[in-house]
């Protein structure tokens, strides 16, 4: 028999709403990824209101929360740039107000610092020997991570 004709789940308002705390508890999460987890279990939209209600009053979810730690975890482990940062949290409908209130919880001197540490690091892997393929390769990986176009050229002109 095909998967995809396998019966649906159905669950009740009540095991909805253990199954998300659970998935709340886990780990934070935002108000979208919350109401798309729902939609994917086919709540109906008075559930899923009924459902992140009762998970922000419990303070299973609370979106200044997840926004902090979203800025530090991805600055921290992945060296992700600001700009980077506010796009992954605009995609993620998170409050003008909340994303600035998250990228405050980066320090100015770390925020120098990592980049100055990864814009080095990549330059050592930089095969290239052509100065300008050199400098184009390291732009382009500082960019892509989310890093300020001033930063990157100013990193550039210090570094090649």
């Amino acid at each position: 028999m095909d998967s995809q004709f396998s019966p649906r789940k159905y669950y009740s308002l009540q095991e909805a709403t253990k199954k998300m705390e659970h998935y709340c508890a886990y780990q934070e999460r935002c108000h979208y990824e919350v109401v798309e987890k729902l939609r994917g279990m086919h709540m109906i939209p008075e559930a899923i209101d009924q459902i992140v209600t009762h998970l922000i009053q419990e303070n299973y979810l609370n979106e200044e929360r997840f926004a902090k730690s979203f800025a530090r975890g991805k600055f921290n482990i992945k060296k992700w740039g600001k700009n980077r940062i506010i796009r992954e949290l605009k995609q993620r409908q998170i409050s003008q107000f909340n994303i600035k209130t998250a990228l405050a919880e980066i320090g100015e001197e770390d925020y120098h610092n990592t980049l100055n540490e990864l814009a080095k690091k990549r330059l050592g892997q930089i095969k290239e020997q052509n100065i300008q393929k050199r400098k184009k390769k390291l732009a382009d990986y500082l960019l892509y991570r989310g890093w300020e176009s001033h930063l990157v050229y100013e990193k550039l002109r210090e570094l090649i």
